[in-house]
């Protein structure tokens, strides 16, 4: 797969459909998906088990260590799809100086729909209670560089294709409904 992005990081609140859009992109791109939920340490789990929202501080190991394992990869020649809230132009900053050229997809949702998805999700360790904070949280990737922005409210294959060709051809920050 000749890119000019070596790797994808999938963003947005919990519920946006992350994961499933992820995996939907590897379907059509031959990218390798590596779900950046497994990276987080148990304490921040439990945290948000608890309903408590992550810190600044919580997230920054984390952070570190999704830098390491994209960075890692695309040495490897690999293509990592990585879903990851990066909700943040901070943490995506990091991001972006572990893998430079780093490629978002951001996941628009409306908080209603955020929370009904994330109600119905089981066995999710990311309870709905925490859905204010996530917003509070966002700072969307309006004008940031290598940036797709979808409806994350599209039917997932779909958002698989507009990310797989976005990725094959990209644009600076492109927004598609």
């Amino acid at each position: 797969m000749a890119t000019l992005i070596p790797a994808l990081i999938v963003m947005g609140v919990s519920g946006c459909g992350k994961s499933s859009v992820g995996e939907a992109i590897v379907r059509y791109s031959g990218g390798m998906l590596i779900e950046g939920d497994q990276y987080h340490p148990a304490e921040n789990i439990a945290k948000m088990s608890a309903g408590i929202p992550l810190d600044d501080d919580d997230r920054a190991g984390w952070l570190a260590r999704l830098g390491e394992v994209l960075a890692a990869a695309v040495a490897a020649g690999e293509h990592p799809v990585m879903p990851c809230s990066a909700l943040k132009r901070q943490y995506r900053e990091r991001l972006r100086y572990a893998v430079p050229g780093l490629g978002f997809v951001f996941l628009e949702l409306s908080r209603e729909v955020a929370g009904q998805r994330v109600s119905n999700r089981p066995g999710h360790f990311m309870p709905a209670s925490l859905i204010d904070s996530q917003f509070a949280t966002l700072e969307p990737p309006n004008g940031e560089p290598q940036t797709l922005v979808l409806d994350a409210t599209l039917p997932i294959d779909r958002l698989g294709q507009l990310t797989a060709e976005w990725w094959r051809h990209p644009q600076p920050h492109v927004r598609r409904a």
